[in-house]
């Protein structure tokens, strides 16, 4: 496991879908953007700290009163906070 995913786990969720957070640190993973899959991930720094339930929600697991681009852009947002904790906590560098 790479120590991108690894500072996800205890991190509070930061995709934030409003309704459907569970607000549960030991259910937080980084959610990848895109990829199309299990087998065809982004790289590990195009992916947010998340909770399962946002998860399930912006993998189209769970029903949601949000459109597919809303959700998408909540996920975005949620990767725009974590690439920030990384940056600050020395995880990342910018060159």
């Amino acid at each position: 496991m790479s120590k991108l995913r690894k500072s996800a786990m205890g991190q509070e969720c930061l995709v934030r879908v409003p309704q459907v957070c569970n607000f549960n640190n030991e259910t937080t993973v980084l959610a990848h953007i895109g990829g199309g899959g299990m087998a065809l991930k982004n790289r590990d720094i195009f992916g947010a700290f998340c909770c399962s339930s946002c998860h399930d929600a912006i993998d189209g697991r769970a029903k949601t009163s949000f459109s597919y681009e809303e959700l998408k852009l909540m996920h975005y947002e949620g990767m725009k906070r974590t690439q920030q904790y990384w940056l600050d906590n020395d995880l990342i560098k910018e060159k």
